[in-house]
């Protein structure tokens, strides 16, 4: 796919929609509470939360999963640094973020920090208080140069439907392959295929249900062999 920006619309003035993808970034109903729902229950968190957890993202979108995390890291106690890890092919622009971002006014300090240091640097290299980094360009090239295993991943990319390259059984695979033994990953996605390709990257996976209008997502487990 290459480096490309996004390209959007905007629904009610605030929920940016892809036009590649036609696929809202964030859930129409509360995309706070979906990140809460899926990303952070889904993955057991804060409860697994320790000092130097790695937390990996595919498809970093508008940053909401990341402020939400950080803001919670914050909130239970934490006294080091998150580090925090996402993939994304399309990045939105600085001011397309923070218009996104005015729909969760309780995650505003840190957006404020985010939207500056996106400005600067869409890696976030200039991001403080957060060890994070978002790696430009399309994740199946990228991902399998890393040199890291993480504990959790946050798989939210477009709709599997309509973005299958983001879910794919090499790209699952290279997750696989870069997760901790007993480390986990969570999507709002139930599709069998992606549910297939996450056993076959050796995960145990269950379906439990999903946020808001989708009954199912899925929770995956790194078996420890």
């Amino acid at each position: 796919m290459g480096d490309q920006t996004a390209q959007l619309e905007w629904r009610d003035e605030v929920i940016p929609v892809s036009t590649q993808f036609d696929d809202p970034y964030f859930s129409l109903d509360s995309g706070l509470d979906e990140t809460h729902h899926v990303f952070l229950d889904g993955n057991d968190l804060p409860a697994r939360f320790r000092s130097g957890f790695h937390i990996a993202e595919l498809g970093f979108g508008t940053g909401l999963n990341l402020l939400a995390t950080w803001a919670v890291w914050e909130a239970t106690g934490q006294t080091t640094p998150l580090t925090f890890t996402s993939f994304e092919a399309f990045p939105m622009s600085a001011n397309e973020m923070a218009l996104a971002l005015t729909a969760f006014p309780e995650l505003t300090p840190y957006a404020e920090k985010l939207v500056a240091a996106w400005a600067q640097d869409n890696t976030l290299a200039t991001l403080q208080g957060i060890h994070a980094r978002v790696v430009i360009g399309d994740a199946r090239q990228t991902l399998s140069q890393q040199d890291w295993q993480a504990d959790a991943w946050f798989l939210d990319g477009f709709s599997p439907a309509k973005n299958p390259e983001l879910w794919d059984s090499d790209l699952m695979a290279q997750v696989g392959h870069h997760t901790k033994p007993d480390g986990s990953a969570a999507t709002y996605s139930a599709a069998g295929f992606v549910r297939r390709n996450l056993e076959s990257a050796g995960f145990t996976v269950t379906r439990t249900p999903g946020f808001g209008r989708k009954r199912h997502m899925t929770q995956a487990r790194k078996d420890m062999a």
